[in-house]
């Protein structure tokens, strides 16, 4: 079950332009910035975070259908900022729940698990 799609546009006019001052700054939170499919614009959209060991995973809170999922995926990647570090990103794949939720922290997990959402998008970091 995925959070409402209404909830996510009015997420992407008021809430994701406030997140996006501190979002590519504190733990937990990043910023993808992701290329348009037909529009070739550049967008920049917060999102909940994990650190992997070579790369991130990313919640998948409001389905397939989301932007920045389905253009990461066109793509294959885009640049994620993250604790005030930009990392060009490639090779991204989606883990549908449960083994994506496998790959978050414990108290992350949980509460998707009680959510029944647990989608994760994986990315590598570039070098």
């Amino acid at each position: 079950m995925h959070l409402p799609r209404a909830l996510a546009a009015f997420n992407r006019r008021v809430t994701n332009p406030i997140q996006r001052r501190w979002a590519g700054r504190i733990p937990g939170h990043a910023i993808i910035e992701h290329t348009g499919r037909r529009s070739r614009r550049i967008y920049r959209t917060p999102v909940l975070c994990v650190r992997r060991p070579r790369g991130f995973a990313f919640v998948v809170g409001y389905g397939l259908e989301s932007d920045w999922v389905r253009n990461l995926l066109a793509a294959d990647g885009g640049t994620v900022v993250h604790r005030g570090r930009r990392y060009r990103v490639a090779d991204v794949r989606l883990v549908p729940a449960p083994a994506g939720r496998a790959l978050l922290p414990n108290p992350l997990r949980l509460i998707l698990r009680l959510a029944h959402e647990g989608d994760v998008l994986t990315v590598t970091i570039v070098d």
